[in-house]
Parts: C-alpha cells; structure tokens; sequence
C-alpha cells in the first residue's frame, strides 16, 4: 500500500494556466514583443518559470528571458490567485487517501514562495506534509532530487510513495527517483504526451485517485 502521494502542482491540483499566460504577456507587452493565446500556454508551462519565460518569447529574443523574468515575478505576485483553482474533485480525492493514511506532498518546479502562497490560500495550511518548490540549490523535475527530498522528510521508501502529475516530466520524475506514477490526463498536457512518456497507469478524474491508490 502507498503511504506517501506526491502530487504536481498545476495541471494536477489546480489550473493555473490563466494567471500563467497574464503574468506572461504583461511582461512580453511591455517589452513590446508579441503576446500569445491562452492554449499556447499548456505546452510553455511544466519545467518552471524562467524555462515558460524563455518559450514565450520570438526565438530570435531568448536573451531577453530574463527581463522577461523580472516583468514576470512582481505580476505574478499580485495576480496568481486571480483565476486559478483547483480541479473539480480534488479536494474529495485528496480528503480520502488521507483518511486511508496516506501523506500527502506536493513537488512543484513552481518557485518555492509562489508555491507555498497558492496551496495554503487554496488547500488550507494542514492539507500536506510538505510542499516543496524549486530553488536555486536543487535541479528542477524531471531531476529526481525533489521526490527523494520528500521522501526523506516524510520517512517513507520509494517502493511506497506514488507521484501524481499531468506532464511528461512528472512520469519521468518519478522514473528517475524510483517510485510509481500516475498521469493525469485532465491537465495541461493530455493522454497522448503522458502514454508517450511511459504512463502506466492513466487518471481520467480525481475521482480515480483513490480507486488506483487505496489498496
């Protein structure tokens, strides 16, 4: 039986993509480069901020990342919450694996403060044992060191921990920290991206969460 789920954060419990794409395009705007739609922004997001930042802009102004960067945090800052929440059925999916005992964490590339700010207004300070972000000492997913941070924290053994994510780089995530993953077909990416990642095993709600983890 699992006794740690860890979970991606966006496309996974929430769907931030609008606030993403707006904080996005205000700093394109205002280095007067060209915006993008909002369906551009599912495949721009999934390996961090400065990585969404670099893809959105002209390929001919990836040096310009940066600036974009530093458009990007204040906005985002102010507006991360405008139009993000949570799936339908997470909060009764996550309320009942922790009810069968099962920890539950969250491993986001989302910076660590962005991310702590958006669980606790959304999910509430007790919802997980831990909640970690990327930072500038720790390599971003598909590097495995998040998942076995975790794990060190919560005192489990891969063999009982799962990872819970909508994108390529959380199935390979978990492959290269050893555990079991779960690919979640409602967020940003979709079904093919994650059977072409080798997801094994295919959530077509939060309603299937605890039907595939609760054993």
């Amino acid at each position: 039986m699992y006794q740690l789920a860890i979970f991606d954060l966006d496309g996974t419990l929430i769907n931030s993509v609008e606030d993403l794409a707006n904080a996005v395009n205000h700093g394109l705007q205002e280095l007067h480069f060209p915006v993008h739609p909002l369906e551009a922004y599912y495949h721009f997001v999934g390996n961090g901020v400065p990585k969404l930042c670099e893809r959105a802009l002209p390929p001919d102004a990836k040096d310009q990342a940066d600036a974009l960067l530093k458009r990007f945090n204040p906005y985002y800052t102010m507006h991360c919450l405008d139009c993000t929440k949570p799936y339908p059925g997470i909060f009764s999916a996550l309320e009942r694996l922790r009810d069968a005992g099962i920890q539950l964490a969250v491993a986001t590339n989302k910076t660590q403060d962005f991310a702590e700010k958006i669980v606790s207004h959304i999910f509430g300070e007790k919802q997980f044992n831990c909640i970690l972000g990327g930072n500038a000492s720790r390599p971003k997913k598909p590097s495995p060191e998040i998942l076995l941070e975790i794990m060190q924290q919560c005192g489990t053994a891969p063999e009982h921990t799962v990872m819970i994510g909508d994108s390529d780089v959380d199935i390979l995530t978990a492959r290269n920290a050893g555990i079991d993953a779960v690919g979640c077909i409602w967020g940003f990416r979709g079904e093919e991206e994650l059977r072409e990642a080798g997801a094994k095993i295919l959530a077509a709600s939060p309603a299937d969460l605890p039907r595939f983890l609760i054993k």
